[in-house]
């Protein structure tokens, strides 16, 4: 099998694989699709075992970070491994289409990396990313920002990072302390497009979101804003053959902006992977 292309990761020092895996399908109801514990044992041994090397998470997607654990927990030493803080520890999941409460305290932070460190039976995750985008002053106020830094330079977390969008993320850049910024991105959805850029030239390494559009285009689907958006920018005289997610693929994995992408396997049904931006450390990002 021909081992997948790496980037490095920005100033992480991480040298991804372009293609990396999304795991918030792994999530489960009510919030996602039902998945079988046997289809998420499959599902995460089939990413390893096509060289894939960065798993990408988070405390609220559900039974992912558990799925994660228990069945490729013995594998760690082949992937990097990257989840999410500020997502409120022990909440419920929120209804389909309702977003999950983030709370930006010392405390919320870490009882969510050691949940998430028990979860994924490891001893360090390698990038941390606050959800949600929060403002500078919710990072700053109770301390999470700064309860993330501590993690970091004790090492349990290896980079600290940002998920972000608007209206925020300027300032988060201008902050200089994220080592990662992920951020949506595909042909329907370019408003962050010059921060990305931004972001690569301050020494961060990006990851891309959505490329393949979350999958609306797929026959089948055809629904929310990004399959409206799909329908306005009128692209389908230009797939030549294509599907309108390998569009979307060709234009992370052709460019050379890119270096690390976020797919969706419709195999399994799970969104997956990530992507490092333009400049972002490497020669061809």
């Amino acid at each position: 099998m021909t081992e997948l292309p790496k980037r490095r990761l920005g100033r992480t020092g991480l040298d991804v694989t372009m293609l990396g895996y999304g795991a918030m399908e792994l999530r489960g109801a009510p919030r996602g699709r039902d998945v079988t514990e046997a289809q998420a044992e499959r599902i995460l041994h089939a990413v390893l075992d096509a060289g894939i090397n960065y798993i990408d998470t988070s405390i609220d997607y559900g039974l992912s970070e558990e799925r994660i654990g228990r069945y490729i927990g013995d594998r760690r030493s082949e992937y990097y491994l990257a989840s999410k803080c500020g997502c409120l520890v022990g909440a419920p999941p929120a209804p389909r289409g309702q977003t999950s409460p983030h709370v930006f305290t010392r405390d919320n932070v870490l009882a969510g990396v050691e949940q998430s460190l028990a979860r994924m039976r490891t001893d360090h995750l390698d990038v941390v990313q606050f959800h949600a985008s929060p403002s500078r002053r919710a990072l700053e106020e109770h301390g999470a920002l700064e309860t993330v830094l501590e993690l970091r330079r004790a090492g349990t977390i290896r980079s600290v990072g940002m998920s972000g969008t608007w209206p925020n993320l300027a300032d988060h850049i201008a902050m200089g302390v994220f080592d990662v910024f992920q951020m949506p991105y595909s042909a329907v959805e370019r408003e962050h497009e010059a921060l990305i850029a931004s972001a690569a030239r301050a020494g961060a390494g990006i990851v891309i979101r959505g490329g393949a559009a979350k999958g609306a285009p797929t026959e089948g689907k055809h629904e929310g804003v990004q399959w409206a958006r799909w329908q306005h920018v009128k692209l389908d005289d230009l797939l030549g053959g294509m599907t309108p997610d390998g569009v979307h693929s060709a234009l992370h994995l052709e460019s050379p902006r890119p270096a690390h992408q976020h797919r969706r396997d419709d195999r399994c049904g799970a969104s997956c992977a990530q992507c490092r931006g333009p400049e972002a450390g490497a020669a061809a990002s």
